[in-house]
């Protein structure tokens, strides 16, 4: 089978990667065209025709700021589909740019697979109604989407959370406490707050400030930030002011282990937080006001926007959005996060609930099966 593959950001050519490996175990001879990023790339051993790097635009703004070349990766996209003639499209999230092309490709009789939901379920839910008309089949990695998608009229297949076998594969490997320190040239004694400020730019350029600020006002502990691929340490550096922070690389799981507490951006990072155990506070400042969290309340549905509390359907962790993400905030939480006492211990619990709720299968390798099942099955 020749399989044509589109992730737009860091996180999904993990999970990109990932699946490709799966679909050459079951595969072998399966070819790879894709939009992706360094771990696609070592799967499916050739480069992408776009890296991600190049596409990860954040925001209505920034988005608009460079639709040129938006609109030029897509012409890319389909041109090679067009030469290439895959016999399935597998869409990796990113769904502004995903869900175009999905219609797109419908149009050509190109089986359209959708691996990891978009977020409908917290805005813009009139995308169900392209996703219904545009994809034969939606593989969902949180245990509630499936009663969503089921209101809607819409089947879909819930495949397991590819963070679950993430953590797991980590933890094998993790060092000790000394070591990761000793290893990184880390106080012995201090103890960490890790700092994740996101993925993109604009998402670290909105959040480290205020992160690192609530973190400075612990002079016992010592900030270290996660750093994030394909970001240069030219974007960390203005949020440290005078005093130098360490900045990890490739290391995210360990120091967040470590960590006594971390301060996160919203995103796949709170489950993947929640899963290695360490108490956290969420946060996403985007730059914003009161005004601007007005308006997106109204646009969001549901009580919450962290993968922990959506799932354990409770607030298990604080979630500190646009304006209400300030110092003062941040640090009320991380001030009780940072000693022994019940909101920590509340979390920890809520932590073994989220755990329980999903499940221990193999996200990827079912994934695969279910896709080449379809495609054997005329992908009905």
């Amino acid at each position: 089978m020749n399989y044509f593959i589109i992730a737009g950001e860091a996180s999904g050519d993990i999970h990109g990667s990932a699946l490709i490996d799966a679909l050459k175990a079951q595969d072998p001879e399966a070819q790879f065209s894709f939009l992706g990023g360094d771990m696609m790339a070592r799967s499916a051993c050739h480069e992408p025709i776009v890296h991600y790097r190049d596409m990860a635009f954040m925001g209505f703004i920034e988005v608009a700021k460079h639709l040129r070349s938006i609109m030029g990766f897509m012409k890319t996209a389909k041109q090679a589909m067009t030469t290439h003639r895959p016999d399935a499209l597998i869409l990796i999230d990113y769904p502004s740019f995903n869900l175009r092309i999905a219609k797109w490709a419908h149009g050509q009789n190109i089986p359209v697979f959708y691996f990891i939901s978009p977020k409908v379920w917290v805005w813009k839910q009139w995308r169900v109604k392209d996703i219904k008309r545009y994809v034969d089949r939606m593989f969902c990695i949180l245990p509630f989407e499936p009663e969503f998608y089921r209101r809607h009229n819409y089947e879909v297949d819930y495949v397991g959370n590819p963070t679950v076998k993430e953590i797991a594969q980590a933890m094998e490997t993790m060092p000790t406490a000394s070591d990761f320190r000793n290893d990184n040239n880390l106080d012995p004694d201090a103890p960490i707050i890790a700092i994740v400020p996101g993925s993109r730019k604009k998402e670290i350029r909105d959040n480290l400030p205020t992160m690192l600020a609530a973190a400075r006002l612990h002079p016992s502990c010592q900030a270290v930030i996660a750093g994030a691929p394909g970001i240069d340490d030219d974007i960390y550096r203005p949020a440290m002011g005078s005093k130098m922070v360490p900045v990890l690389r490739g290391k995210t799981f360990n120091l967040v282990y470590h960590a006594q507490v971390a301060l996160v951006t919203s995103g796949t990072a709170t489950l993947e937080t929640a899963l290695l155990g360490t108490p956290q506070v969420a946060c996403y400042r985007m730059n914003g006001s009161k005004l601007v969290y007005t308006f997106y309340s109204k646009l969001l549905k549901g009580k919450y926007v962290t993968l922990p509390n959506l799932i354990a359907d409770s607030a298990i962790i604080p979630e500190l959005l646009i304006h209400h993400c300030s110092v003062t905030n941040v640090d009320d939480h991380l001030t009780q996060l940072l000693s022994q006492g019940h909101e920590r211990r509340e979390m920890l619990e809520g932590y073994e609930r989220v755990k329980h709720l999903l499940s221990q299968q193999d996200c990827a390798t079912t994934t695969a099966s279910l896709i080449i099942k379809h495609l054997e099955n005329g992908h009905k």
